[in-house]
C-alpha cells in the first residue's frame, strides 16, 4: 500500500475517533440549546430589567416597608403569567410567585430592602439625596429583578414546551436585619423545593464556597424615672446609665468570648434633654459568631449584661428579638454546575465612560487597590476559608433545601459594602450589567436542575449528609416579624 493511502487511513480514522469522542448526547445537546435561548431572552429583556432595577434603586424602601418595590415585581411577575400569593408568612410584603405543575421545584429567591442612613445619588463623590434617609448599599435592588427575570426566562421555556416542573420565585423582605426569610422556612413555605438559587451583588464574579456568620439581634429596653437633672438628681433613676452600664460590660466581654465573635450595637433612644434624668432608653445589638449555638450562648451573656446594668441603676428592663439566621451550608455539587454557568455568562465588561467613573469613585476607598479588570473576570471555584464576615437569611434556607447563590461584579472592585460607594454604584449601568451576570448564571443552573435529575438527586444526597441528624430550629424563636424595627 502505498503510504499516501495508508496517511489518508490514519486521518480518517483520528477523525472518526474525535467525533464518536467528542459527539454529544441528545439530552445534552437539548440542555445546551435551551440555555441558549435563555440568554438570548435575558438579552433582550435587560433594557426592562434596568428600569425596575433603578425604579426600586429610586424606592430604597427598607426592610417590611418594601411596598413599592414588592408590588413592582409582583407586578411583573403577574404579566408573565405567574400565579402570586402575597403577604405570604405574616408580612406585607413577602410573596410567592408560582408558574408551572410537577416535579422539579426549582425556587429562585429575590430581595429588595435598602439600607437606613445611606441616601445618595448615582455619582463619584458622596452626595445624599435631599428628602431621603435610605438607599441599596447592598444592591438588593438588583438582587430582585435579576430573580424575577431569571425565573421568567425559565416560565418562557416550559411555556414552549423545553422545560416540565415548576418554578418559584420567592420574595424575601428585610434581609438587612429582619430575617425576612426565617420567617418563611418557619411557615413552610419552602417544603416541597427539590432545589433554592441565589446570588448577592459585590465587586467579584465568583459562587459562594464559604459559610455565613449566624446572628442573633435585639432592642434592649430601659425604663427608668425622670427628674430634673440639676435639682432633684437624687429622684431620677437613668435609662441611659443603664445603657452605658450594659454597653460598658459588653465590651468588657470581648476579652471572654471566642476571638471569631462579633458584636455591634447602637444607641437608638438616650434621651431628649440633658437637664433630664431620662426615663427610657434603648440599644440596639447583633452577635454574630460561624456556629449557631456559640450565638445562642454568647447572646444570652449579652442579656444578663443587661439584667445586670437595671439592677445597678434601679431600673427595669425588656428585650425584643429582632432576627437571628443560621450560617450558611454550602453545597459543592450545586456549586460546581452554577461555577460552570458563570465561566460560560463571563464577567463585566466596562465602558470608556465607566472606567473614567471608576477611576473618580477609586480615591474614596479605603484600603488596597483593587484592579478594575477583575470584574471582567470570573474567580476560579475555592473551598478556602476566606474568612465568614456578614450574616445573611439565606442560611436558614439552606438548611431546608439544597441552596446555591453566586457574586456579581455589580460595584466597582473595591468597593465596600453598605456604603455611599456602593449606593452610587449600584444605581449606574455598572450595577445593572452585574445584574445580568447575574440573572443569566441563575436561569442556566435552573435549567440544569430541571433537566438532570442525576445531578439534582446527588445535590439532595449531599444536602442531607450535610444536615445530618440536626433538626432545625429557629434562632429568633416563636416571636412575630419585627414590622416596625427600623422604626
Amino acid at each position: 500500500m502505498k503510504p499516501i493511502i495508508i496517511a489518508g487511513l490514519l486521518l480518517f480514522s483520528v477523525s472518526v475517533f474525535a467525533q464518536k469522542k467528542n459527539k454529544v448526547d441528545p439530552a445534552t445537546q437539548q440542555i445546551n440549546a435551551n440555555k441558549e435561548i435563555a440568554l438570548v431572552a435575558l438579552n433582550n429583556a435587560y433594557e426592562a430589567d434596568k428600569k425596575t432595577a433603578l425604579q426600586i434603586w429610586d424606592y430604597a424602601e427598607v426592610g417590611y416597608k418594601e411596598n413599592k418595590s414588592a408590588a413592582l415585581h409582583v407586578q411583573n411577575l403577574k404579566a408573565a403569567g405567574f400565579t402570586v400569593e402575597t403577604g405570604v408568612a405574616e408580612i406585607p410584603t413577602a410573596f410567592v410567585a408560582t408558574y408551572g405543575i410537577g416535579s422539579p421545584v426549582i425556587g429562585i429567591l429575590a430581595e429588595y430592602d435598602a439600607l437606613p442612613g445611606l441616601s445618595q445619588t448615582a455619582s463619584t463623590e458622596k452626595n445624599p439625596i435631599a428628602g431621603k434617609n435610605a438607599g441599596h448599599g447592598c444592591g438588593h435592588h438588583l438582587f430582585g429583578t435579576a430573580s424575577v427575570s431569571a425565573g421568567i426566562a425559565i416560565k418562557d421555556l416550559m411555556v414552549a414546551g423545553k422545560l416540565k416542573g415548576t418554578i418559584k420565585v420567592y420574595g424575601c423582605p428585610a434581609e438587612e436585619g429582619g430575617s425576612g426569610k426565617v420567617f418563611m422556612v418557619r411557615a413552610g413555605l419552602f417544603n416541597g423545593v427539590d432545589a433554592m438559587i441565589h446570588w448577592h451583588p459585590d465587586d467579584v464574579n465568583a459562587i459562594t464556597t464559604t459559610s455565613a456568620l449566624a446572628n442573633k439581634s435585639a432592642k434592649f429596653k430601659f425604663y427608668g424615672i425622670s427628674a430634673h437633672a440639676a435639682a432633684q438628681p437624687e429622684q431620677g433613676r437613668s435609662s441611659l446609665d443603664a445603657v452605658e452600664a450594659m454597653d460598658n460590660m459588653v465590651n468588657m466581654m470581648r476579652e471572654h468570648v471566642p476571638q471569631e465573635t462579633r458584636i455591634h450595637y447602637i444607641i437608638t433612644s438616650g434621651g431628649k434633654a440633658p437637664n433630664v434624668v431620662p426615663d427610657f432608653a434603648e440599644a440596639y445589638y447583633y452577635v454574630r459568631h460561624p456556629k449557631r449555638k456559640d450565638v445562642v450562648e454568647i447572646f444570652d451573656r449579652v442579656v444578663k449584661a443587661a439584667e445586670g446594668a437595671a439592677i445597678g441603676t434601679g431600673t427595669t428592663m425588656k428585650y425584643d428579638i429582632i432576627g437571628g439566621t443560621h450560617d450558611l451550608l454550602i453545597n459543592k455539587t450545586l456549586a460546581e454546575a452554577m461555577q460552570t454557568n458563570l465561566e460560560k455568562v463571563g464577567g463585566v465588561m466596562y465602558t470608556e465612560a465607566e472606567l473614567n467613573f471608576a477611576k473618580k469613585i477609586e480615591p474614596s476607598f479605603i484600603g488596597t487597590k483593587v484592579d478594575v479588570a477583575t470584574a471582567a473576570t470570573v474567580k476560579p471555584l475555592s473551598y478556602v476559608n476566606e474568612g465568614n464576615s456578614g450574616s445573611t437569611d439565606v442560611g436558614d434556607v439552606s438548611y431546608a433545601l439544597p441552596t446555591v447563590g453566586l457574586r456579581a461584579a455589580t460595584w466597582v472592585p473595591g468597593t465596600p459594602a453598605h456604603s455611599w460607594q456602593a449606593v452610587a454604584v449600584g444605581g449606574t449601568e455598572i450595577g445593572t450589567k452585574g445584574m445580568l451576570v447575574a440573572s443569566k448564571t441563575m436561569a442556566l443552573t435552573a435549567i440544569d436542575l430541571m433537566s438532570n435529575p442525576v445531578l439534582l438527586a446527588k445535590a439532595i444526597e449531599e444536602f442531607k449528609q450535610s444536615k445530618g441528624d440536626y433538626k432545625y430550629k429557629a434562632i429568633l424563636g416563636d416571636i412575630k416579624p419585627a414590622l416596625n424595627y427600623r422604626d
